[in-house]
């Protein structure tokens, strides 16, 4: 038969020809699988040996070995073996050559319902092979002649290892599907000798041989008998034919690295079989997520550690999604050959089976704010590093060892779709996820807020300082000092600390809480016709202290009664909120707001002198804002001062408030962001502070 020629070479093949510099052009009959006699173009396919032999060629002579030695790989994908099949078969001695491997479930097709899902058939399964990516990154959806890999997003595990220059590694790909070839047609340079068998298995067992024998280091193979036989039945002789026959000629390759490894023990060699898809009751391939569909198998010639369910039976359940994955192979190849890529570079949805650690199930999904992405994974093994989390190859989190969430604040010009690829690793497992966001720009501070601020309370740390160094905050009595810092209720980037006041820290007087003592005070200043104060509170998960006569949440006035003149803002039961102004003799109230236990809330009382009027706030993620007024009389505003002695955190004007209301219980308040100013704030400036949840310290 004459040579094929370029010119004259079918499309399905002439993409081979560009791959490699010199050509070796020959033709290939029989062997099983159908496709008997077809012929196929070789490109830079070492010459056979003459003699016989498995695979047609002659292994090498003892004592030597040609190429170099160290790491190699063989992968070999096996269309239409299904797991329960190959399991069936080595349990009934049929496939002795196979007996050694490690044998595993795992599973295919990406995450139903999600972007990654993609079609349990051949293309989209030989395109997760090569490339360790699901559908969203490689690009291939269907088993058609357009169907290319994305070479940018989705570089192949020949593209991967021709990185290491220095290990000068050698390719080499060999198929029996015609449609495979033509998937890496965007790929050039990446594999030295290419065959498309055109369906001859055979001519896949004896080239596959002379590229094993010629010393190359990467070599995936891929046979298609059973898949061809399958038509006739799970259970029928032929498709049983066929696996045994696959078997052997699988074994024929292994024979080869052995005869490799026995004259030269410094290589070593790393041999994974597989199938790109699973098949349902009747041997179909139906593309669907159903589990038969999605069960594949990996197995190895040796132990890898991250490999769950070595021997086990399939799951029949979504468990199945607990175990290795497909995506799983590239990396450990690119391992096993010191070629897998650093974290800032990985784009792989699965991770090294080498690896102690088992990294799995990592899913992404929109904070509510629609400015975050949540993300979630779980992890098995060896979990005492930490954990790290790379936005598109930069890091931005080191979370405590056997972390398993993280939420990822974005930060964006404006509204619209953006896509990021996440890579999260724990010790040397590493898994990759590209993420889109429907992102919806935050709320910012009303840069308004910045007027007429006259007190500002961070409240980070310890000793609380006044930003605009016009008043103090400390215990109401040195030796009854019951703050501490914990965490507050901001996100990262802002998220840093708040000041808890434990009133049950008390002096043997019974005095406890803090006190605020102003410079100049708001409240009795003449020349302040309005005032507002506000900050961040959260109450303990069941709001204890709120039962019987209430807590002081805050109070300049002895709140025993809320007659006594000055202000003050209780905690009652149920969680409730009022605000109270007394005269001494008479009072006005605002009362019936709602706090949810154990949550972050923004508090505001708005002091309107001039109007005679009081206007309450509270802004609680778990209920809609909530705001309320009371009518003030020029008595009440002359004693808006109370006590003339501070204000107390989680007290009252007196520092004795607990003392005396013995029947209110004390306990700990956290308060973050405390400040006062010296005007009447809108309702939308309150609420920009809610809803950026921001610091003011952000104001210019």
């Amino acid at each position: 038969m004459r040579p094929i020629t370029p010119s004259h070479a079918p499309l399905s093949t002439r993409w081979l020809l560009p791959l490699a510099t010199s050509i070796v052009l020959a033709a290939c009959g029989g062997g099983g699988g159908g496709g008997g006699g077809a012929a196929f173009p070789l490109v830079n396919v070492p010459p056979a040996n003459n003699g016989g032999g498995g695979g047609g060629t002659n292994p090498p002579v003892s004592g030597t070995n040609q190429g170099k030695s160290g790491p190699k790989a063989l992968v070999v994908e096996i269309d239409g073996l299904t797991h329960a099949a190959l399991r069936d078969a080595i349990a009934q001695n049929k496939v002795p050559a196979l007996q050694s491997l490690r044998v595993a479930p795992a599973w295919t097709g990406g995450a139903n319902g999600t972007p990654s899902e993609q079609r349990t058939t051949d293309g989209p399964g030989w395109a997760t092979l090569l490339t360790g990516t699901w559908v969203t990154r490689h690009g291939v959806r269907w088993d058609t002649a357009d169907q290319r890999i994305d070479a940018k997003l989705a570089p192949s595990v020949f593209a991967l290892a021709k990185q290491n220059k220095a290990a000068g590694y050698k390719t080499a790909s060999v198929t029996a599907n015609a449609l495979y070839p033509q998937l890496l047609a965007n790929e050039s340079g990446t594999v030295d000798g290419a065959v498309d068998c055109a369906g001859a298995d055979a001519c896949v067992t004896e080239r596959t041989a002379q590229f094993i024998d010629a010393g190359y280091d990467l070599m995936v193979a891929q046979y298609g008998a059973p898949a061809a036989a399958v038509g006739n039945g799970l259970k029928s002789d032929a498709y049983q034919r066929a696996i045994s026959d696959t078997s052997a000629a699988v074994g024929q390759l292994l024979a080869r690295i052995a005869r490799r490894t026995a004259n030269d023990a410094k290589e070593d060699w790393l041999v994974i079989l597989t199938t790109g898809h699973g098949l349902d009751a009747f041997g179909t391939a139906t593309g669907l997520q159903a589990i038969d569909n999605k069960t594949v198998f990996i197995a190895s010639n040796k132990t890898l550690a991250a490999l769950p369910g070595t021997g086990t039976a399939a799951p029949a359940d979504a468990t199945l999604l607990q175990l290795a994955a497909a995506t799983d192979i590239a990396p450990t190849v690119l391992r096993h050959l010191g070629a897998l890529p650093a974290a800032e570079a990985y784009t792989f949805n699965g991770q090294a089976l080498q690896a102690a650690t088992s990294l799995r199930n990592l899913t992404a999904k929109a904070g509510a704010d629609k400015n975050s992405i949540e993300l979630a994974w779980t992890l098995s093994g060896d979990g005492t590093a930490p954990v790290q989390v790379l936005r598109d190859g930069k890091l931005v989190a080191t979370l405590p060892a056997g972390s398993t969430a993280y939420s990822d604040p974005i930060v964006a010009d404006a509204d619209g779709v953006y896509t990021y690829q996440y890579t999260v690793v724990a010790g040397e497992a590493s898994v990759a996820l590209a993420v889109q966001l429907a992102y919806v720009k935050p709320a910012t501070l009303a840069p308004t807020l910045a007027n007429g601020l006259v007190n500002y309370y961070p409240l980070d740390t310890l000793p609380a300082l006044d930003l605009k160094n016009a008043s103090t905050l400390a215990p109401w009595a040195s030796d009854a000092n019951g703050g501490t810092v914990v965490d507050d209720g901001f996100k990262i980037p802002y998220k840093v600390k708040a000041l808890r006041v434990d009133s049950t820290v008390k002096n043997a007087s019974g005095s406890a809480g803090y006190r605020l003592l102003q410079t100049t005070d708001v409240a009795t200043n003449p020349a302040v016709t309005a005032y507002t104060l506000g900050f961040w509170v959260r109450t303990d998960a069941t709001c204890s202290q709120g039962v019987s006569n209430g807590a002081s949440m805050l109070a300049n006035k002895n709140y025993t009664t809320g007659a006594n003149a000055g202000l003050a803002i209780g905690l009652f039961g149920s969680c409730e909120i009022r605000f109270n102004v007394g005269t001494g003799s008479a009072r006005a109230d605002s009362n019936g707001y709602g706090l949810t236990a154990g949550q972050w809330a923004y508090v505001a009382v708005v002091i309107d002198k001039a109007n005679l009027k009081l206007t309450g706030y509270v802004f609680d993620s778990s209920r809609a804002m909530q705001t309320g007024s009371a009518t003030l009389t020029s008595a009440l505003v002359a004693q808006l001062g109370g006590l003339k002695n501070g204000i107390g955190l989680n007290e009252d004007g007196t520092g004795q408030y607990y003392q005396r209301e013995t029947s209110s219980p004390r306990g700990a308040m956290d308060f973050n962001e405390f400040a006062i100013w010296n005007r009447a704030l809108t309702t939308d400036e309150l609420t920009s502070i809610f809803k950026s949840g921001q610091p003011l310290m952000l104001l210019p």
